[in-house]
């Protein structure tokens, strides 16, 4: 038996659902994205580091029975935050030739992303091809939104109180 790790090219699949407006209890999705994952980032080696093995801090805590998993979390822009991408489905993928390959699909945006290196990674968008609009196909420059960030974590586990103690 191999026991080799085997990488695997990954997608993202981003979704919005909203209450469904006559069935209380159910929802409806709005919007869909389904993402290279190159779209997001690229970094093989940054996946790497953050997933690969840690070493967490065991018995913490008054009773030594706490510990601390060193859990990273990273975030990256979402693609239904670009407007053009809402209220519809989605592939946002590098292959050009998607729609070449298959009736079903329509390429209707270009979607292309400035490296930190000064280079432009391109990707395409796909869409069911009864449901995409007619035209030219248009050019999404760097369209993620990004919000503005600090350094410094916020404090958790603790409240303020609208009233003196």
């Amino acid at each position: 038996m191999n026991t080799a790790p085997c990488d695997i090219r990954g997608f993202y699949l981003f979704v919005c659902i909203e209450p469904a407006s006559q069935a209380e209890g159910f929802v409806v999705v709005s919007a869909l994205a389904l993402v290279d994952g190159n779209a997001l980032n690229e970094d093989f080696e940054l996946y790497l580091n953050v997933t690969g093995e840690r070493t967490k801090k065991i018995e913490l805590g008054t009773y030594s029975d706490g510990i601390d998993r060193a859990r990273p979390m990273l975030i990256f822009g979402n693609p239904l935050g670009i407007p053009e991408l809402d209220h519809t489905a989605t592939l946002i993928h590098a292959d050009d030739t998607l729609a070449e390959q298959s009736d079903d699909l329509k390429k209707v945006f270009i979607l292309k992303r400035s490296t930190s290196e000064d280079e432009v990674r391109k990707f395409c968008c796909y869409r069911y091809a009864q449901n995409a609009q007619s035209g030219p196909i248009r050019v999404l420059e760097d369209p993620f939104l990004t919000p503005v960030r600090d350094t410094r974590t916020r404090p958790r586990g603790r409240f303020t109180l609208p009233f003196e103690l």
